[in-house]
């Protein structure tokens, strides 16, 4: 059984169940209980993309997702599932790329400071708004001065240097308090501890490189290893949401393609959500919204709808229901939320199937043809080609080294920034002062060359240039 041209089966109701590619980049949610399939089904998403020729972004939070880069090995229950549905079920995986934000299970990715910004650090560093306002005269004055913000030394030395010139700094940007600085220094080194600081600097990661087909035309799957993320859940949040937003910025507008430029799975969307303040909130809204323009699909992946606020779940047009069990009063409100959020199916009650769905069934409502969702379907999901559960190590690190970023972001690049500027302002003075008379024995002090002098000077000019030019991305502008 094979969907019609332009689209990719899900699964199998009283008829087969389809998802327009076209439609894909209307967003979507998959959710349910743990448990029911959820895992699965992003994984059939993600390879069905793949097959269509488009690359996929998806956070691997328990690490059973990486198996979507090996061929399955199907059992007799999994074989007479295929057969039942009217399937062939030929093992293949899909051609993959591992991350990790730490380097651990994949290579690793970095974004600079100043890429950021100050408003997303300020959600990672859950600043109050004194120490937001002290960040962003942080990034103001590296503007000014030149300096480049590309690691967490950078951004910790340009806080030194606005505590000790916080009085001529106060009078052009506003009041600087020594308390504050040290406030924001004790952020950094928690967040350093927590291993944060690997994520920033360079080389830093070229989305490019998120949206590369192989030689077959088959899209990349982007497997990010979240596992160790998560217990760093706002760095995980924060990761994603800049993520998107470089998308946002960079990609030109291309309006509804035959099929998206990239599919971006979130899993455990919740973590972006809780706890958020209202203006960031407005800005997920405004990304999601527009970044479908830019031939990007988002689907979330979340246990509930509910977890998504309803200005976001509004913006889904394609949905994967899996079971949800109502113990609650919450749990109760959530399952009536979620079935009334379909175009009901005169067949069953919503609710109550939601209920019932067993492991790897779900309520399927997609966009048809008009852009319209369809009756909701009770949908047998199709079973993968490639392999249920991880990828060991030795399979992990083969892919690792013949994929096609091999060595491009493996070894840490440390250029002139912000905090070798800054020191090397400190010694200035020094070198200048009126040197004492030697006592016969000292060394000489080692004086610049002409060309050194020229060399020096030409590099600082051009740091001040590029400072000034850093593109920061949707949310980073804020600061403005």
């Amino acid at each position: 059984m094979d969907a019609p041209q332009g689209e990719v089966l899900l699964g199998l109701s009283d008829r087969p169940v389809s998802l327009r590619l076209d439609r894909v980049n209307r967003h979507g949610v998959v959710a349910g209980a743990t448990g029911t399939g959820k895992t699965v089904t992003l994984q059939v998403l993600a390879q069905a993309f793949s097959d269509a020729g488009v690359p996929v972004f998806a956070a691997d939070v328990k690490g059973d997702l990486s198996g979507v880069a090996e061929p399955g090995e199907p059992g007799e229950k999994m074989q007479a599932r295929a057969r039942d549905m009217g399937l062939t079920l030929t093992p293949e995986g899909a051609p993959a790329i591992f991350w990790d934000l730490f380097g651990e299970k994949g290579h690793p990715i970095r974004a600079t400071i100043s890429e950021m910004g100050p408003v997303l650090l300020a959600r990672l560093f859950e600043l109050n708004d004194v120490q937001e306002g002290v960040l962003t005269i942080a990034f103001r004055v590296a503007d000014a001065e030149g300096l480049l913000l590309l690691d967490l030394d950078d951004l910790r030395a340009v806080l030194t240097h606005l505590a000790e010139n916080a009085a001529e700094i106060g009078r052009t940007y506003g009041a600087v308090a020594p308390a504050t600085v040290a406030a924001l220094q004790r952020k950094l080194l928690t967040l350093e501890s927590q291993g944060g600081d690997k994520f920033f600097g360079e080389p830093a990661l070229k989305l490019s490189d998120l949206m590369r087909t192989d030689a077959q035309g088959r899209g990349y799957v982007s497997v990010l290893a979240a596992d160790r993320l998560m217990q760093t859940p706002r760095l995980y949040a924060t990761f994603l949401l800049w993520l998107m937003s470089e998308l946002f910025e960079e990609l030109p507008e291309v309006g509804d393609p035959e099929k998206p430029r990239l599919v971006f799975f979130f899993d455990e969307a919740h973590l972006l959500f809780d706890d958020a303040p209202k203006a960031l909130l407005q800005k997920v809204e405004q990304v999601v919204r527009l970044i479908r323009s830019k031939g990007v699909g988002v689907w979330f992946v979340t246990q509930n709808p509910a977890d998504v606020p309803d200005v976001v779940l509004g913006q889904l047009g394609n949905r994967v229901q899996h079971a949800l069990r109502a113990y609650t009063p919450a749990d109760q409100k959530g399952l009536r939320a979620a079935a009334q959020s379909f175009r009901p199916n005169p067949a069953f009650d919503t609710a109550e199937a939601i209920q019932q769905l067993g492991v790897g069934e779900a309520l399927v409502s997609v966009l048809d043809e008009h852009g319209a969702p369809t009756v909701v379907e009770r949908t047998r999901i199709r079973p993968p080609a490639s392999r249920l559960g991880p990828v060991q190590p030795a399979e992990r690190s083969t892919i690792m080294a013949a994929d096609p970023v091999a060595g491009t972001y493996d070894t840490p690049l440390d250029r002139t920034s912000a905090q070798e500027v800054l020191a090397a302002r400190a010694e200035t003075p020094r070198a200048a002062e009126p040197k004492p008379r030697a006592a016969p024995r000292a060394p000489a002090r080692t004086r610049q060359t002409p060309t050194e002098a020229f060399v020096n000077s030409t590099l600082r000019s051009l740091g001040s240039q590029i400072g000034r030019e850093l593109i920061r991305g949707v949310l980073g502008s804020l600061r403005r």
